[in-house]
Order: structure tokens, then sequence, then C-alpha cells
């Protein structure tokens, strides 16, 4: 890649860590680390050790004491090398301290590949940091809060080394910067609040920051020196030296900012690159390895404060939202209804996600908590949300821009985090956000940050203005956290739990009542059918009593006979109870019936039972249905001969009994104008034995529409009326059409 022709399809590729050139203010060599010999050396080395470049190259490095001219013996600096590598580290030696000429330097070794990178800096001894370390940070760690921490990092490091500007740049999710925090001289203007786009320090340069935590540009202004080698050779990898040539896209940068030097110190939280103290002079600057060594001890150290500080903070926010998870467990494990315990109690689902509103939708009722779009705007919602989601939990800042219904009440939602209790039964919980309308100041336009050349390339150009550029951000809510992400899944699987619990609760609970229904339907069927023997003889002998006995008087006869009438009716009884014991254990046998049939000779047969014949009786259409044809006729015998017993007392009764199909059911309608029943007797109806008052004088058990009820649901099917006291009844049953 020609480093010269950076455009916008590799400026990210931009091979920073290879550039061939070091910066002019030291010089370097590469010691090959199995021959020793000097495989690379910068040309400005004459510069310093007065050496022509063919009088170091190939040499032994055992030899550079005596090339160079140094006071040294020869092969003392390829022991401190060898050394060095035996221990896999250079700590223990770097900086070096030599002289060259009368000049102080500090030789700094650093391993790459297959060379020792040996580089030679002044030594200034201008800045003590190492003594003043204990105060700075004392001094730093003041601050209770993450940004009063910064905000005296700034301060110190300002103070010990003497940039004229210090600036704490963090990074955010996409790669863009933020100055937090600034220290400045007076007649600077701010850059506090300002943005950067993330061209200005792409991945590759923010890779590096994350191995050297040091990084300094002494002066802009200087030509850079070119590393060279006797052999064709891969290019010498840059990463550890401390010299290493500048992109010349960010000499320019710097320069247009009107910045001579730079410094910079890594700030790493929980492994990654968290942000920079970025230190920038108007004026050429340069300190030396020891103190940048100092300024780095100073940037682990606040590296740890800062993750420490938010971990505090995110642990205070965290606590907060365990608090609330935990009393809505507590909730979910009593037996309390779903919605109640999610949205109605002290602690509610809101509180979990630092949420503005939340919404549940279950058994297709929507429960809300705080703020939330309308009913309408939901199911709309939650409709998308079973469309979209592939996962079991969806989460987005910027809702409008993928949903463009969200418009509309972004001012409430324009973050969601959703979660899929349960997609096949439609059943999903929503935590929402309001928009954040943000104004966000760029150091220049973001836009606008290539050319296009004479080949037509869009070429990166570095900005020549960093006038404040203002961007509106709309549609936009506060970013969810990790933490608050995994609460909404934790909460997910405690409601899914909670329902699977209660579901097996409820499986466990009808298999008993199955089991009880089995049991009673045995005991009704066994009950009643041993009781007939008895009770067959009580009015056998009561009947023959009555008739052999001569001397019994009228009273006699009368209390006899009412034995005889209480056998009939308890007889009747058990043939009722037997008919509804037999609809418990038959089996239903579907056939295609005629329905005309069935419901015409049900009605001539009641009639013929109630000796009803000045009741009325007319048909509608009467189509065709599938069922029993035994138990079908059962249902219409029974609401049949209820409509004619409640209305024959009336002056013109009247029955009507049709058919209609609608939609996939065919409704039947047997209407009557009797009686009525009474409105707080509705709801009793289908129950056992349970009878109106106002039927008391006219003969029935309460168990005929018990036997219907059973019957219409071994055939899946409907059964409900409408009726008013003294204008009449209407009874509907609904079957299925397949």
């Amino acid at each position: 890649m020609n480093l010269n022709n950076v455009d916008l399809s590799n400026c990210d590729r931009e091979p920073i860590h290879i550039p061939g050139r070091i910066q002019s203010h030291g010089f370097l060599l590469a010691v090959d680390n199995e021959s020793t010999l000097i495989t690379y050396a910068s040309e400005n080395c004459i510069d310093f050790i007065a050496v022509e470049l063919q009088m170091l190259l190939g040499k032994p490095f055992g030899q550079f004491e005596e090339i160079a001219g140094l006071n040294l013996k020869n092969g003392q600096l390829l022991q401190l090398i060898q050394l060095g590598g035996a221990k896999k580290d250079f700590d223990i030696i770097n900086p070096y301290p030599i002289q060259i000429g009368n000049a102080d330097y500090y030789m700094i070794i650093s391993p790459t590949a297959n060379y020792y990178l040996v580089e030679f800096e002044p030594a200034t001894l201008e800045y003590d940091i190492q003594n003043q370390i204990g105060k700075s940070v004392s001094e730093i760690l003041k601050g209770k809060g993450l940004r009063s921490l910064l905000q005296n990092t700034a301060k110190e490091i300002k103070d010990i080394i003497h940039y004229d500007r210090v600036m704490i740049y963090k990074f955010q999710e996409d790669g863009h910067g933020e100055v937090i925090a600034e220290v400045k001289n007076e007649d600077l203007d701010p850059f506090y609040g300002l943005h950067y786009p993330a061209s200005d320090i792409p991945k590759q340069a923010r890779a590096l920051y994350k191995l050297n935590y040091t990084r300094i540009i002494a002066d802009v202004n200087t030509i850079s020196a070119p590393i060279l080698t006797l052999e064709v050779e891969d290019p010498l990898d840059l990463t550890h030296s401390v010299l290493r040539a500048v992109s010349p896209i960010h000499i320019q940068y710097l320069r247009n900012m009107g910045v001579e030097s730079s410094f910079s110190i890594s700030l790493i939280a929980h492994g990654e690159l968290w942000g920079l103290i970025a230190c920038h002079n108007y004026s050429p600057k340069f300190i030396d390895y020891k103190a940048r060594e100092g300024a780095k001890l100073i940037g682990k150290i606040v590296s740890s404060a800062l993750e420490y500080r938010e971990e505090e903070e995110q642990e205070q926010q965290s606590n907060i939202y365990q608090l609330a998870m935990t009393m809505i467990s507590l909730h979910l494990g009593k037996d309390e209804e779903m919605a109640s315990a999610l949205t109605r109690q002290e602690y509610t689902i809101k509180d979990i996600a630092g949420a503005s509103g939340a919404a549940v939708l279950f058994e297709d009722v929507i429960s809300t908590v705080g703020e939330t779009p309308d009913e309408i705007q939901l199911r709309e919602l939650f409709v998308w949300l079973k469309a979209t989601m592939h996962d079991a939990v969806y989460y987005t800042h910027r809702l409008p821009e993928v949903f463009p219904g969200a418009k509309a009440y972004k001012h409430l939602g324009s973050g969601i985090i959703a979660a899929m209790i349960s997609k096949d039964m439609n059943e999903i919980a929503v935590w929402f956000r309001p928009e954040q309308i943000t104004s966000i100041n760029w150091a220049g336009n973001p836009d606008k940050p290539v050319v296009v050349s004479d080949n037509g390339l869009l070429n990166l150009s570095p900005r020549n203005s960093f006038e404040i550029f203002s961007e509106l951000v709309e549609n936009t809510a506060v970013k969810w956290t990790k933490t608050e992400i995994s609460n909404v899944m934790k909460l997910r699987e405690k409601i899914i739990n909670t329902i699977s619990k209660k579901a097996g609760e409820i499986r466990i609970l009808n298999e008993r009542l199955k089991r009880a229904y089995e049991e009673l339907d045995t005991f009704s069927y066994t009950i009643s059918h041993d009781l007939r023997t008895p009770l067959t003889s009580i009015k056998s002998y009561t009947e023959l009593v009555i008739a052999s006995n001569k001397s019994l008087d009228e009273q006699g006869k009368k209390m006899l006979g009412r034995v005889v009438a209480g056998a009939d009716k308890m007889n009747f009884l058990i043939n009722e109870i037997l008919k509804l014991a037999r609809v418990g254990r038959a089996e239903v046998e579907f056939v295609s019936l005629d329905m005309d049939k069935i419901v015409k000779d049900s009605t001539v047969e009641v009639i013929s039972a109630l000796n009803a014949g000045n009741v009325e009786v007319t048909f509608g259409d009467l189509p065709a249905i599938s069922g029993s044809p035994v138990l079908i006729s059962q249902i219409f015998t029974n609401l049949i001969g209820n409509a004619v017993k409640y209305s024959r007392s009336e002056d013109h009764p009247a029955v009507h009994i049709e058919g209609l199909k609608v939609e996939d059911e065919i409704i039947y309608k047997i209407q009557d104008n009797g009686i009525g029943i009474e409105i707080g007797h509705h709801d009793k109806v289908f129950e056992l034995f349970k009878r109106m008052e106002n039927v008391k004088d006219i003969e029935g058990t309460g168990v005929g529409l018990a036997i219907v009820k059973r019957i219409i649901e071994k055939h899946n099917a409907r059964i409900w009326f409408e009726s008013e006291l003294k204008v009449g009844t209407i009874f509907y049953v609904a079957f299925k059409t397949n």
C-alpha cells in the first residue's frame, strides 16, 4: 500500500506498524536475534554517531561500541540484549543510559519478530515524574465520582509535564471519541464536549494504543528518517518501537489543528481501550523515556481507578435493579395473576432496566406501567416484533429508524427491549425509553474527511477546518446497558419457569379432577342402579298393602299413597342421575344427522308427554349437523321440553326453533315466550338440581340442563341463553361444521 495514497477503502488498513521510517529525534538499529548482525539501521544514524550506514549494516552488533566510538567495552550492549532475551523481559534493562559524545542518551530494547529493536533517544532528565507520582495520584484519587477523577487526572498530568492542553478522550461504541475532561492554557479555545469521528483514530491505531501505553510525537515539522537494509527484506515491524514514525495523514491532521507536538497515554478498562489522556503542545516538545514511563504508571493507576469507579456506579444501579428483580420474583412465586405480579406491585418490570414504561401482552390482555404508547400502537408494535424477532430478546435505541410506526410515539419509546415469552401464544413484554434529542458538537464536519483526487479516488484528507459543527440527533434514546439487557433475559426465564410450573400444577389438578370425575360417574351409576331394587320393593309392597288390606281407612290409604308417590319421584330422580352418568361414560361417534327429523320427533314427543297441545311450535331452517343421534336427541328433547313446559301457561304460548350457519358454526335457537329466568339465577342454570323460585310449582328436577351441558361439551359445542322475566327465553347451541 502506498502510504501517500490512503483512501476510504483502505484507511483502516493503513500499515502504520511498518511505516519504514522513524521520528528523527533518535536513531534505530535492528539486530538479527540469531546471527546478532545489524540488519536494519535508520538513515539518520550519522547525525548521532558520525558513522556511515555501510559501516553498520551487516556488522556484528558486538562491535557496535567500537564502530560508534562509544566509551564502552565491545559486546557490552550485546550482553544486555542477550540477558533480556533469555529472561524474555527488557523492563529490567530499559532504559539503559549511555553517553554518545558529550550527550546523554537512553538505549531502549524491544523484540519484534526475528529481530531486536535497539533505539537511542535523548535523556533530558527534565521531568522527574517518579518523585511526583505519589502526590499526583493522591490528588487524582480525591475525586469520588468518575468525572471528578478524570478532571483531576488532566490537571495533574498538565502540572507534571506542562503540555499546553491535556484532555481525557473517551472512545464511544462506534469508535468515535468525545473530550470528557480538559485542562488548558487560558489563551486556547476549549475542546471539552467536542466529538471526533472514528476516522481520526482508526481501528489499527487504537489496536497499537492497547499494546503501547504511551506515544510521543516530538515535532510534526521534522522529516522522519527512513530505515534501510542491505538485502531485500520484509518491512521492519515497529509495533513496539518508541521512535516509530507517524502516519502522514495524522501529521497533517495535527498541523491543521496548529498542534506541533503531542503525547498520549492509554486508558485501559476491562482489557479494552477505554480512552486516551491526550496532550497537545503548540510548539515542539519532547519528554524522555523515563518521564513517559512515569506518565504510563499514572495512566495504569487511573485505568484501574476508572474501572473501579465505573464498576462502583454500575453496582449501585445494579443493586436497585436486583431489588426490583427479587421483589418481582417473590410475587411471581406466589399464586398471583401474572400481569399483577409484573405491573401492579411496588416494584414492577419497569424497574429492572431503567425504563420509563413497560407493557406486557399476556393471554391477549395488555397490562402497562409507566409511560407507554396506547393499546392500538402497542398491538401494532407487538405484531411487528413477532414478525421481526428471531431471538428471545430484541433491543434497539433507535426504534423509529427500524419501525416507522414508532415515530408517532418516539417521545415515549425511541428505545425498546422486547422479550418474547411465547411466540405461539403471542405473549411478550416490552420496555420503553423516550427520545433523547441530542446536539452533538463535532470538531469539524465529520462527513467531509475526503477529497476527490485526479484519478477519481476518494482520498482521506485531514480536516482543514475544526470549527464546531453541530449535528442534531433525533429518534434516538439512551442506549441499553449490558446489565439491563441481561436483567430482561433473566426475568424472561423466571416468567417462563413460573408459567411452566403453573402449567404443571394445572396438569396435575386436571388429572386428579379427571379421576374424580370418572369415579363420580361410576359411583353415580352404581348407586343409582343399586337403589332401584329396594325402591321397587317399597313401591310394590306398599301398593299390595293398599290393594289387599280392607281394614285401611281413607287416612291410611292416603298416607300409603304418598309413599307410592314418593317412590315414583325417587325413581324418576334415579333415572335422571343414570342419564347424567351415562353421558359421562359414553363415547361420542360423530355421524351426519337429519335435524329436521330429530327436532320434529322430539317436539311431538314433548307435546304428547306434557299434554301441551295448546302450545304453538314453529320451525325455521333445520340444517344438518354431526354428532351422536341419541345424545343430540337428548339435547333437543330437554331444551324443547323446557320451552314448552315454561310457556304453556301463557295466553298464547309459542315456541320457535331454527338453525343458522354463521362462519364455521351452525347455531340452533330454541325460543319461547314463557316465564323467563331471573337474572340472579343466570349463573346457576346449568348446575345439577338447581331450580328457580318461580318454577317450584312446575314439575322438574334440575337435572335436564346439567345433562345438556355435558352432552354439549362432549360435542365440542357451545351453549348460552338470553332471558327476561315474563318475556321469554332463547337458548342457543353452536355446533362446529368441521
